[in-house]
């Protein structure tokens, strides 16, 4: 019977629930803007690079490309330390090396959501004339 999940796969998704913790309590760079949210870890076959994926709630690129792109040079600066950390909480060999990555789906989802709901209150709209004109016949 296969394995359902790899082993980078289940090593990818400890190192993102583990990151979520010691970012929010180990970083305290006041550089790093909003809450910041792992949203996941891509870890390479032979466990030595992980694509850490996140997003910064509080600094959306609407704001400014600086806030995104300053709290990504925070966290890759402090890579080092959360590797360190993360050696200390996992039991693993040899700890991959970190990058971060932002992740723009939760932004690019709700641009999509916004113009869906847009087209169908659109819609509706020219929807509402025909409906009273077929009623007063």
């Amino acid at each position: 019977m296969a394995k359902e999940f790899s082993r980078a796969q289940r090593i990818g998704d400890q190192i993102q629930r583990e990151l979520a913790q010691l970012i929010r309590m180990e970083v305290k760079d006041p550089r790093l803007g909003g809450l910041v949210t792992v949203t996941a870890v891509d870890v390479s076959r032979d466990s030595s690079h992980a694509k850490v994926f996140v997003t910064f709630m509080g600094a959306e690129p609407e704001e400014g490309v600086d806030s995104v792109a300053q709290s990504l040079k925070v966290l890759n600066d402090a890579s080092g330390f959360l590797r360190m950390q993360l050696g200390r909480a996992m039991k693993l060999r040899s700890v991959p090396n970190l990058r971060f990555h932002y992740d723009e789906s939760v932004v690019r989802g709700a641009q999509l959501s916004a113009l869906i709901e847009r087209a169908v209150s659109q819609d509706r709209q020219h929807e509402a004339p025909a409906d009273k004109t077929e009623g007063e016949e």
